[in-house]
């Protein structure tokens, strides 16, 4: 006969409170406990620049969904929840985005060099490599939110406005690469 508890898994239950507690969580709350100061500042531009091209309620409903994509990814990853197939996942997605932060860099900064085909396909791969990361870990909800963010992200008229070089997002970007730039710098990135 088993002893009272045995099979009692006090990790996995710390983690579905995680994940429980994250839902429950306003993004303001998210983003104040989980995100540091730089991030923010991206975040806070995307945001303006989303809520420019779309509406108020399309914009909060992004950045909701962003936040907790990150923060659930990162509650994974500090739990030890991937295994050794999906750590070398995560180390290819990460090299994949910052080489996608690199081009967005790179596009706002030097006139004439964005391409919508070739950073369209850059998001999407990076998107492909997010769904397979968590593939066995999240509910179907949130590779429903992942694929909304990059579905988002990769619409051609936003990429026109927000690389427009004298367009109206130009100091949103100028926010936003400078702190893309810092986060590279201090590793985050």
């Amino acid at each position: 006969m088993a002893e009272p508890g045995a099979g009692f898994d006090s990790r996995g239950v710390g983690l579905k409170i995680q994940k429980k507690l994250l839902g429950k969580m306003s993004s303001k709350s998210i983003a104040k406990h989980f995100i540091d100061d730089t991030t923010s500042k991206v975040l806070d531009a995307a945001y303006k620049i989303i809520k420019e091209y779309s509406n108020k309620k399309d914009a909060e409903k992004m950045m909701k969904y962003l936040i907790k994509i990150v923060v659930k990814v990162g509650i994974l990853y500090r739990n030890d929840q991937f295994n050794a197939e999906e750590l070398a996942m995560a180390d290819s997605f990460k090299k994949k985005f910052h080489s996608l932060s690199m081009t967005v860099i790179s596009f706002h900064e030097v006139e004439f060099t964005y391409d919508s085909v070739f950073l369209k396909s850059s998001v999407e791969e990076c998107r492909q490599m997010l769904q397979t990361l968590i593939e066995r870990h999240s509910t179907d909800k949130t590779k429903g939110r992942v694929d909304h963010v990059f579905h988002s992200f990769c619409d051609e008229s936003l990429m026109d406005v927000i690389f427009a070089p004298e367009g109206k997002c130009r100091d949103l970007m100028e926010s936003i690469v400078t702190n893309l730039r810092k986060m590279m710098d201090e590793g985050n990135l």
